[in-house]
C-alpha cells in the first residue's frame, strides 16, 4: 500500500523532532505554522499536558474534552490564564471526543484517559486523519495492539505513545552509553514498576488525599477506574515506563524483536491488608476478592539474544523505583544505589557511583534543551516528550516511539495474563512489524549525535 510505503520511507526521519528547536524557545513561528492541538481527557495527567503546551508559542490548543465538567473548569482557566483563544468544549457524554476529532481546526491530539479508551480513540483519531499522541499503556489486548498498527499502516496517520521515562535524563545517559559500546555487547535487561499506588487506587474524596478506601462509583480521580484493573486482572497491567527505556536500548523493532515471555504472580494482600488498616475488616470492601497478585515477574527473551526481567509491584509498601539494570560483556549500571561498574576502568569488584558516568555521558538533548525542561514536570521529562510529539507532528513524520513500539509494549499486558493463567507457560510475541524489525535502522536520535 501506498501508505505504508510512506510510512517506511518516513520511518528514516524518525526522531527529527527531539533536534528541533523547541517551539516556545523562538519566536519564529507565525500563527499560520502553529499546531492546533485537541485534548482528549484534561484529568491530571492532561492538565499536565496541557501546562506544558500552553507554554509553547508554536502551539494553539483550540479543543478539549472531558465528561468530568470540573476538569473542564479547570482547564479553561489554565487556557484563559496563558492568554490563550477560548477552545471549543466536548463534555455531552462518552461518545463527544468523536465531534472533537471532526473538527478541521484540530491537527493533533493528546490522549489522556483511563486505560481502556486508549486504543479506540487512538484508532479513532487516526482514522481522522489526526496525528495521535496516547498516555500508557496504549492498549490492553493483543487485539487493541494488533488495531493501532493496523489502522496506521492503513491510513498512514502516525501515533506516538507518549512514554516519558524514555527521556528521563539518567535513562537517556545510559542509552547513550549503551550505543557507545561502554558496557560492551548487552546481554541482559531489568526494569518494571515498583511503585506503591495503594493512595492512588483508593480515594473517596472525603477524606485526605491517599487515606480512602473506596473506588469505583465511590472513588475520585484514579480511583474510579484503575483499581478495577486489580480485581479483575492478574497481570501486568502497567509495563512500559520500566520497558520502554529498555526496549529503545536494545533497538526493539528495530533490528532486533521480542520473542516470547514467562510470567508469574505472587499472592495478592496488599490491597486487601490497605482496606483493612484504613477502613477496618467490617468495610465492605474488605471482601472484594482482588485478582491481581503483589508482586508480578515476566521474563522476555529477544531474537538478539538478551533477556528482559520485567517487575510490577504496586500493591504494597515500598519506595518509587523502576528497577533498572542494563548489563553487557564488559560491564552494568543499576539504578537503585546509582552505580555503574566497567570492566578495566573501575576498580576490579568495586561499584562506582554513578553520577559521574552520568555526567560524561549526558545525553545531547539534555545539554542543549535541560534549562527549558526544568519545570515540564517529572523532572522534566515531560518537556521532551511533549516536544518530540510536536514536532513530529508539525513535520507529519514518524515519532521515535511510534504504533509498532506502542504494540510491541502494551502487549506484555495481555500475554502476562495468560501466562500466568497457565502456570507460566511461555507466550510468543506477535512480530507486529510483520518482519520490517530485520530492515528499520536503530533509532536516529542517537546516531544523529555521533
Amino acid at each position: 500500500m501506498a501508505s505504508r510505503r510512506n510510512f517506511i520511507r518516513n520511518t528514516s526521519l524518525a526522531g527529527m523532532g527531539l533536534f528541533a528547536v523547541p517551539g516556545f524557545a523562538n519566536n519564529s513561528f507565525s500563527a499560520a505554522d502553529k499546531l492546533n492541538v485537541g485534548l482528549i481527557g484534561v484529568g491530571l495527567r492532561g492538565t499536565n499536558h496541557l501546562q506544558n503546551l500552553l507554554l509553547r508559542k508554536d502551539v494553539n490548543v483550540t479543543a478539549i474534552c472531558d465528561v468530568d465538567t470540573e476538569r473542564i473548569t479547570i482547564a479553561k482557566k489554565h487556557i484563559a490564564d496563558a492568554k490563550g483563544k477560548a477552545p471549543k468544549v466536548f463534555a455531552a457524554n462518552d461518545l463527544d471526543y468523536k465531534n472533537l476529532l471532526a473538527l478541521p481546526d484540530v491537527d493533533a491530539v493528546i490522549i489522556a484517559t483511563p486505560w481502556l479508551c486508549h486504543t479506540r480513540m487512538t484508532v479513532d483519531a487516526m482514522e481522522a486523519g489526526k496525528f495521535a499522541g496516547v498516555e500508557v499503556s496504549a492498549s490492553n489486548t493483543l487485539e487493541e495492539c494488533w488495531d493501532l498498527v493496523n489502522t496506521h499502516e492503513r491510513t498512514g496517520t502516525h501515533m506516538m505513545i507518549l512514554e516519558n521515562v524514555n527521556y528521563r535524563r539518567d535513562v537517556l545517559a545510559v542509552l547513550n552509553m549503551v550505543k557507545q559500546n561502554v558496557f560492551g555487547e548487552m546481554v541482559h535487561y531489568r526494569c518494571g514498576y515498583q511503585h506503591d499506588l495503594r493512595h492512588v487506587k483508593f480515594n473517596d474524596g472525603k477524606t485526605a488525599y491517599g487515606k480512602g478506601v473506596e473506588f469505583g462509583e465511590k472513588g475520585i480521580s484514579e480511583s474510579k477506574w484503575r483499581t478495577e484493573h486489580s480485581v479483575k486482572r492478574n497481570a501486568d497491567v502497567y509495563p512500559t515506563h520500566g520497558l520502554g527505556p529498555i526496549a529503545v536500548m536494545a533497538d526493539i523493532n528495530r533490528g532486533n524483536r521480542f520473542m516470547s515471555m514467562t510470567s508469574h504472580a505472587s499472592k495478592g494482600i496488599g490491597l486487601h491488608n490497605y482496606i483493612v488498616k484504613e477502613g477496618g475488616e467490617q468495610h465492605p470492601n474488605a471482601k472484594v476478592n482482588f485478582k491481581q497478585g503483589d508482586v508480578i515477574t515476566s521474563t522476555i527473551n529477544t531474537a538478539n539474544g538478551e533477556t528482559i526481567i520485567i517487575t510490577h509491584d504496586c500493591n504494597l509498601p515500598r519506595p518509587y523505583s523502576l528497577g533498572f539494570r542494563a548489563q553487557g560483556a564488559n560491564g552494568l549500571w543499576e539504578v537503585d544505589g546509582s552505580r555503574i561498574y566497567v570492566e578495566g576502568k573501575s576498580e576490579p569488584h568495586q561499584w562506582d557511583e554513578a553520577q559521574p558516568w552520568l555526567d560524561e555521558y549526558d545525553h545531547p538533548l539534555w545539554k542543549k534543551y535541560g534549562e527549558y525542561a526544568l519545570n515540564a514536570g517529572h523532572g522534566g521529562m515531560d518537556f521532551f516528550v511533549l516536544n518530540s510529539f510536536v514536532e513530529s507532528a508539525k513535520q507529519n513524520i514518524a515519532p521515535p516511539l511510534d504504533a509498532y513500539d506502542a504494540a510491541a509494549w502494551s502487549a506484555v499486558t495481555p500475554l502476562s495474563e495468560v501466562s500466568i493463567a497457565n502456570n507460566g507457560e511461555p507466550q510468543d510475541f506477535p512480530d507486529f512489524t510483520r518482519g520490517l524489525w530485520m530492515k528499520r535502522t536503530p533509532y536516529k536520535w542517537m546516531k544523529e549525535t555521533y
